[in-house]
């Protein structure tokens, strides 16, 4: 008879959809980034900044939980989390956010909330590539990275 484990299957299963993420990826276009970070309300001298970085991310998993780090000249972030988890986050512009990141299909999926407001990052694989969508009170940004 079969035996039916509850709990970390699902985990596992999930962290295998997360593998199509794990590597090292560098930005290589982005759309529409400043307008997106002006509707966030990101002032002028960091805005021109974050328009010419380009920024490295590298994602991997260790045990249950995914780590992201966006490694550039103007600053490095770092991100651990579990799945479906809120977690604290600080952003590079220094906003201090609950983050909840899931799989939605095959997508990865950032969601940032904080003083009432909302932002989504929404990561995909296209032809080898990522795409990340970025969302804030209909503006939106689309960064395209490449694997380095």
């Amino acid at each position: 008879s079969a035996t039916v484990r509850a709990g970390p299957l699902c985990v596992s299963s999930s962290l295998n959809m997360v593998d199509a993420f794990c590597a090292t990826w560098k930005l290589v276009d982005s759309q529409n980034f400043d307008e997106y970070m002006k509707s966030l309300g990101v002032g002028f001298a960091t805005r021109q900044v974050g328009n010419v970085t380009k920024p490295t991310i590298v994602i991997s998993h260790e045990g249950d939980k995914v780590v992201i780090k966006t490694l550039s000249t103007f600053k490095n972030t770092e991100i651990s989390f579990k799945l479906g988890e809120e977690f604290d986050e600080t952003t590079a512009d220094d906003r201090h956010v609950k983050s909840t990141v899931s799989l939605e299909g095959d997508n990865l999926v950032q969601v940032q909330r904080w003083d009432g407001k909302e932002t989504k990052f929404v990561r995909e694989i296209k032809d080898g590539k990522m795409v990340m969508t970025l969302t804030f009170e209909g503006v939106q940004a689309v960064r395209t990275y490449e694997k380095a």
